[in-house]
């Protein structure tokens, strides 16, 4: 094991880490803006309160327990990986690695979106400008961890701050009424706007356990990830719910919301200075979970090369910055040539491949529960296998509800596509066993 330098290497704090696990997950409600638009009023909060609920909540305490039990880097991998054994855990991190190149390309794409509130016609320049981003965020994982988590702390004020201003500026200017939380129903809603509303808001809650790939890096880790989890949940949530409730109540027209995004809907309830510090919100959104996204997954393929998974190269550490740099640049590379894809398809083959990396993860806590249950767990769900079974029952229901919609009516290929290359997966441990055999007969 190599031995890292001080003082260069230094940890990340529970304030950081918030911010990184905010950017991670969330990044603000930019990107769910086609809510409204997709489900109308009744449904829009009904979705916001549920998929928390039975996606998130369960997604959370399986995450704290296993990484309370395991806070080593690489995180997911090494749960599935002890508890499932090597195949699996292949699979988990390719899964993983693929689902985290689609989520990454969405992020450069929605940044000239924003970008065209103030340079009208900018899409014309989408592919230079989103080079330029993946680049430069990939330069700034290199330098190391620190510097991701300071960054990540000035973006998330910049996210935040405008949507407060938002929610002021929209209660001082309309009367408190019925308006301001419409009764909640899925009534009159198709079954396909169902499903594509369910990916939006999946989408913009997913990617809890993205946070603990860098576990070791992170300053009394199990107590951190505890208080930095539930503060920013607590943050995403409430910023969703007031921001649905400020586009509700301010009248704006959801096609001009979801064609134009949330600086249409500044610009609409407060003039053109509104609408210009939502759209810098936006750019610092995309910014921000582009690189918090980049530094959880680069560390996943490290620990697969060093299980022999994946190239030992990955694995290679920059001499001063001690990042896996080899594995940022590959990342980096593989993002590149998916900036091409449309917002839409990218969420729903992003969500279709993270469901399916996710609930190995569910299956390997209830799978350390009986291997290893006398191990020390400084947070445990209180729940017997029973139990553990039938809370994970909530996020299996919402991620087969979204996908069958998906496959009924709205976007049949993009999901098609994305179940097809789960299966690479088994493609990639067959090389390896032959390799593998190869070698030994040598």
């Amino acid at each position: 094991m190599r031995t890292i330098p001080s003082p260069l290497y230094k940890k990340l704090k529970p304030v950081q880490l918030a911010a990184v696990i905010f950017l991670t997950v969330s990044g603000g409600p930019y990107g769910i803006e086609p809510l409204l638009f997709e489900v109308g009023n009744h449904a829009a909060l009904l979705l916001l309160i549920l998929v928390p609920l039975s996606w998130d909540i369960p997604t959370i305490f399986t995450v704290l327990e296993l990484n309370s039990m395991m806070p080593v880097n690489g995180g997911y991998y090494q749960w599935v990986k002890r508890a499932l054994g090597r195949r699996w855990a292949l699979y988990e991190g390719w899964w993983t690695w693929l689902y985290t190149f689609v989520d990454l390309a969405i992020y450069p794409v929605l940044f000239v979106e924003y970008a065209s509130f103030f340079f009208p016609g900018f899409e014309a320049y989408k592919i230079p400008v989103c080079l330029c981003i993946i680049w430069l965020c990939a330069g700034l994982n290199i330098l190391g961890i620190i510097p991701v988590g300071k960054i990540s702390l000035l973006l998330t004020a910049i996210v935040l701050i405008p949507f407060i201003i938002l929610f002021i500026f929209v209660f001082s200017h309309h009367h408190p009424d019925h308006s301001f939380f419409p009764s909640m129903s899925l009534r009159g809603v198709g079954f396909s706007h169902i499903s594509l509303g369910l990916y939006y808001v999946m989408w913009n809650f997913l990617g809890w356990d993205n946070t603990t790939t860098y576990a070791e890096e992170v300053d009394k880790p199990v107590r951190s990830y505890l208080i930095s989890v539930a503060t920013a949940f607590g943050l995403i949530f409430i910023i969703y719910f007031i921001t649905i409730i400020a586009a509700q109540s301010s009248g704006i027209d959801y096609k001009t919301l979801n064609d134009e995004g949330f600086p249409a809907l500044g610009k609409f309830v407060g003039g053109q200075w509104l609408g210009v510090i939502i759209a810098i919100g936006g750019m610092a959104s995309t910014l921000g979970l582009f690189s918090a996204v980049l530094l959880s997954v680069s560390r996943v393929p490290k620990v697969m090369a060093d299980d022999k998974l994946l190239s030992g190269k990955l694995s290679k550490l920059h001499p001063k910055y001690n990042t896996p740099y080899i594995s940022i640049i590959v990342c980096s590379v593989v993002v590149s040539l998916l900036i091409v894809w449309s917002f839409k398809e990218l969420i729903i083959i992003d969500v279709t491949l993270y469901g399916a990396a996710l609930f190995l993860e569910f299956i390997s806590l209830i799978v350390l529960r009986i291997k290893a249950p006398d191990e020390h767990r400084p947070f445990k769900i209180p729940l017997n296998i029973a139990g553990l079974i039938l809370l994970l029952i909530l996020p299996l229901g919402v991620y087969i509800v979204a996908l069958s919609g998906a496959l009924y009516d709205l976007g049949i290929l993009p999901a098609l596509f994305a179940i097809g290359i789960l299966f690479t997966a088994e493609i990639v441990w067959q090389i390896i066993i032959w390799r593998t055999r190869e070698a030994s007969s040598a």
